[in-house]
């Protein structure tokens, strides 16, 4: 069962950015742009009981965010050692962070003349 309001918000934030799709992949809803995934949900993914949000992060932010907040941020699995970071999304999200660290992921995938228009679009 996947829970719909977390996800309805993360889908708003990540289908926002240009060219952004969605596609299920492993049970889950994946952003994509170019094809290349910058962001994953997971609920009870494997039965983990949990609902979370997986996205790229530039180097040493993994590391900042767990140490700052290991109740909400984590190490993924299979991702984790490449620098992701994972979300949990239960209680009060912070919505304008998770938007900014979804927004860096998608910098980090995306082509530059899709930066170029994000940035453009959002003066940053």
């Amino acid at each position: 069962m996947v829970r719909k309001q977390p996800l309805e918000r993360v889908r708003a934030i990540c289908l926002a950015l240009p060219e952004a799709s969605e596609k299920q992949a492993w049970g889950e809803p994946t952003f994509r742009v170019n094809d290349k995934i910058f962001a994953q949900y997971e609920d009870n993914h494997h039965g983990s009981g949990r609902v979370e949000l997986w996205c790229k992060a530039p180097d040493g932010m993994q590391a900042a965010l767990v140490a700052r907040d290991p109740g909400r941020f984590f190490v993924p699995k299979y991702v984790g050692h490449k620098g992701w970071i994972g979300i949990r999304m239960e209680g009060a999200v912070d919505w304008d962070f998770v938007a900014e660290l979804v927004r860096e992921s998608y910098r980090m995938t995306a082509p530059k003349r899709l930066i170029a228009q994000l940035e453009g679009a959002t003066g940053t």
